[in-house]
């Protein structure tokens, strides 16, 4: 019997990969959140699925998602990124890959490590929604507006509400898999 999975992610085997394996699971590890903070930037105002086709691409662009590089890039590697046809060349948004990866070691300062920033916005433990249908997920909560206002004040750049939620849901701090999802329960 095949497994019921959320509807955004059929007929796509990537996009089925990923719901499969990454999507919603709770992650704690703060190279993997700066990587999905930096990927969740290029998604806005852009399908998912172009990000996920492109994702390698940007791994081997921005130096695996080394925040502590990619805070350092000056203008020659800016230049590069920006005639790099296998990524996302948003002049505003690669400079918000900068900004954001200098602010996020600032958090990191602040609170030992961003996850334990990020986390404690739902004390440590996953919210989990009861989804049917994903279409009916919010696109933003007073949650992601409260994050997104204090990702703001931190000097982050593309965090938007509907940029964060994104991001709550894809690193598991929300679970909106579809409740008839096989994921809803293993998550």
């Amino acid at each position: 019997m095949e497994k019921h999975r959320c509807s955004w992610c059929l007929g796509d085997a990537l996009y089925e990969q990923y719901h499969d394996t990454e999507w919603g699971v709770p992650v704690k590890d703060d190279p993997l959140l700066f990587e999905f903070l930096i990927l969740e930037t290029f998604q806005a105002g852009l399908s998912w699925i172009t990000i996920l086709r492109k994702r390698e691409n940007f791994r081997a662009a921005f130096d695996q998602f080394d925040y502590k590089k990619i805070a350092t890039y000056k203008q020659g590697k800016i230049d590069a990124l920006l005639q790099d046809s296998g990524i996302i060349r948003n002049k505003l948004k690669i400079h918000a890959a900068i900004t954001n990866a200098q602010a996020f070691m600032k958090v990191q300062d602040e609170f030992g490590s961003f996850s334990n920033y990020l986390w404690k916005f739902v004390d440590g433990k996953p919210i989990k929604n009861k989804v049917k249908n994903y279409k009916d997920a919010p696109p933003t909560t007073a949650l992601s507006d409260a994050i997104s206002k204090d990702l703001k004040k931190r000097g982050f750049k593309f965090v938007g509400s509907t940029v964060v939620y994104a991001k709550m849901q894809a690193v598991g701090m929300v679970n909106d898999h579809e409740v008839d999802c096989f994921r809803y329960s293993e998550v």
